[in-house]
């Protein structure tokens, strides 16, 4: 997948809103290559075995301006997650471009890209000893086929899946997967790959988060899960109440690790978020960004779209 280059953004602390400047930046996006991080560094060392060149992250970190600097960035804050202790972590941003939102690209695309930045991001994060106690999850056993013969040929990481399909598919009916017998021993960390097409896919991941994370010392990464279609009930709980509930049994005990989410139109902008910085509204303005609003607790996406973003026009 090309990885597109946009403007990034700077916040400067001022006491008006901060103007966000602009650079461009070359982008090398070959696997595991050698890349330019976008933080100063501090040694740091993790239990769980990721990269020891960690960086402490300003609060004011800059928003992306391309997917090698993203992956930097949320490389960065995982990192520091991990060092809290945090066992249940989001990360979620657009794949079909930094100013993109869902639906822009079609859907097995942005999978397919999702899966290409879930190894970028892996070859980061996990040093290479520890990339065998490393289980990635997919959302169904045919993603993992071809996972193993295209974007991770050749790697250590353990691939799994989350269900299996059936004779019914078609009908949106998967086999059950009893997530507890997926589950190995050695196993330190779960990645869990973009799993919202089918609804049952994060009913599962919540089963296991519950037997397989909650009790151990493992830790557990959504990544690109489109979790704010159940925060912002998308799904009716009349209609879907086992999903529903997820907002008050497994949403809570989660942290949003590195989050953009886009909003298009006169009053465009973005909420972006990198641990453990703040939730920043930032609005558009040509390729220069206005930090005009940020807090502690994540904002509903109806808050900044009808209230944070045109008060600030």
């Amino acid at each position: 997948m090309p990885l597109s280059t946009i403007p990034t953004a700077f916040s400067l602390p001022t006491a008006a809103p901060s103007v966000l400047q602009h650079k461009q930046v070359n982008l090398n996006s070959n696997f595991g290559g050698s890349r330019r991080v976008a933080m100063n560094k501090i040694g740091r060392d993790v239990e769980f075995g990721v990269r020891s060149v960690s960086s402490s992250i300003p609060f004011d970190v800059p928003f992306p301006g391309d997917y090698e600097e993203l992956l930097d960035q949320a490389k960065e804050a995982t990192q520091i997650a991990l060092n809290d202790g945090i066992q249940l972590m989001e990360i979620e941003f657009p794949t079909a471009g930094l100013e993109s939102v869902p639906g822009d690209g079609e859907g097995g695309i942005e999978m397919t890209g999702s899966m290409q930045l879930i190894r970028e991001f892996c070859d980061l994060l996990v040093v290479p000893e520890k990339a065998t106690k490393t289980r990635i999850f997919f959302p169904e056993a045919n993603e993992v086929q071809f996972a193993r013969k295209s974007v991770f040929g050749g790697a250590s990481f353990k691939l799994d899946y989350l269900t299996k399909p059936s004779f019914f598919q078609d009908f949106g009916i998967v086999e059950k997967v009893k997530m507890v017998d997926r589950v190995k021993e050695e196993d330190e960390l779960f990645i869990v790959g973009y799993p919202y097409f089918n609804v049952n896919e994060m009913l599962v991941v919540e089963e296991l988060y519950r037997e397989a994370v909650a009790s151990t010392a493992r830790q557990m990464i959504i990544f690109n899960g489109e979790l704010d279609r159940i925060r912002s009930g998308y799904y009716p709980s009349f209609f879907y109440p086992k999903l529903a509930q997820l907002s008050k049994t497994l949403f809570p005990v989660m942290e949003t690790v590195y989050y953009i989410h886009n909003f298009k139109g006169r009053n465009g902008g973005a909420l972006f978020r990198c641990y453990p910085g703040p939730w920043k509204v930032l609005r558009r303005l040509g390729s220069r960004y206005v930090c005009v609003h940020q807090q502690e607790e994540m904002p509903t996406l109806k808050e900044v779209a009808l209230d944070i973003l045109p008060s600030a026009a």
